[in-house]
Formats: C-alpha cells, sequence, structure tokens
C-alpha cells in the first residue's frame, strides 16, 4: 500500500493533547482542593479525583469546556506535532477523529475550540471527524487512547495502536508510550 493512500485515525484527547493534564488543574479548582491531591494515576472516568457517577462527571466536564476552555487550553504531548508533522510530510493522510460531542448544547464552542487548538500548535490534519462511533469512520491505522474504543476498533480488525496512559495499562500490543515510537510502529505497519 502507498503512503499517500494510508490514512492515519488519530484521537486528540490523551493521545494529542494532555487532557489529563489540563483537567486535573480544572478539577482541583472545581473541587477546591489543592493539585498535590489529585493524583496523576487516574482511570476512565476520574473516580480518583471524587468523581462518582455521570452527573458529577459531565457537570465537571460541562465547566471545562465553557468557563474554561479545555479544548484550546490544553498542553501538546510530546511529539505528537513534531511526529505528526514527519508522517504528513512523507504522504500519509491525517484523520483527526474524536468525540467531544457528547454533552449537549455547547458543540460550537466544542468544535471551535478543537479547531483553534489544532491549528495554533501546527497539527496537520486532512479531515476531522466529530463522532463516537470510530469504527465508521474509515482509517487504515489508528491512534487511541480509550480503552473501549481500542478493543471495538481491534475485535473489527483494524489495526490500533495503543497511546500508553494510566487508564489503559490492560490493553495489550500493540501500544506506544511516546510519539517516537507510534512513528516506528506505523512506518512498521505500511512498510
Amino acid at each position: 500500500m502507498s503512503k499517500n493512500s494510508i490514512v492515519i485515525g488519530v484521537d486528540l484527547d490523551g493521545v494529542c493533547a494532555d487532557f489529563y493534564g489540563r483537567m486535573r488543574q480544572i478539577a482541583a479548582e472545581w473541587f477546591e482542593r489543592p493539585i498535590e491531591e489529585l493524583t496523576m494515576d487516574v482511570s476512565y472516568g476520574l473516580s480518583e479525583w471524587g468523581i462518582t457517577n455521570q452527573s458529577q462527571y459531565d457537570s465537571l466536564h460541562r465547566f471545562a469546556v465553557t468557563q474554561r476552555e479545555l479544548f484550546s487550553s490544553m498542553e501538546v504531548i510530546p511529539g505528537a506535532r513534531k511526529y505528526l508533522r514527519l508522517l504528513s510530510d512523507e504522504g500519509y493522510r491525517i484523520r483527526i477523529i474524536t468525540h467531544r460531542l457528547f454533552i449537549h448544547y455547547f458543540h460550537a464552542a466544542a468544535v471551535q475550540q478543537t479547531v483553534n487548538w489544532l491549528d495554533s500548535h501546527g497539527i496537520p490534519y486532512w479531515d476531522l471527524c466529530f463522532m463516537k462511533a470510530k469504527t465508521q469512520v474509515g482509517a487504515d491505522i489508528y491512534i487511541e487512547d480509550s480503552p473501549d474504543n481500542i478493543e471495538q476498533l481491534r475485535s473489527k480488525g483494524f489495526k490500533t495502536i495503543c497511546f500508553g496512559n494510566s487508564t489503559n495499562r490492560h490493553i495489550a500490543a500493540p501500544r506506544a508510550e511516546s510519539w517516537q515510537e507510534v512513528y516506528a510502529m506505523i512506518r512498521e505497519f505500511s512498510g
């Protein structure tokens, strides 16, 4: 397969953008707790910070996006920009796939913040998809950190690289702990 025809489906939060780092700052403010009390070693759903149900998570998330511009204020995960640019320059098609529209009535803010973040950080992409069902997007190789998404993609036979963090330690290889490893795996998969 030619590199020019390979589509790489790239998740944003936890893969390109430091979602957990920024959310930790916002959660410390929300819960009025010193940030040091909020562990960086979290599971999906953030129960370690005291979130006990979906309604609590939704309230924190809504505050984070609407009042603290979560999606435009996250740091870039080291190497994401560099290696995505390399892949793009080599002819791979970067397709950003994110599920940031899961809470009703502030989609415009989520989309605008996302585009601003991508552009201001120089992240190359050809396509931008906002959807939950990542198996329906159409990519040749996926880079994902959500355990559920990884399992769904792999169960459908899609090449999926798990971008490692504390929420997905139980997910088997192929997995990468850095963007340098992601780059090497993509080159190997498409070699």
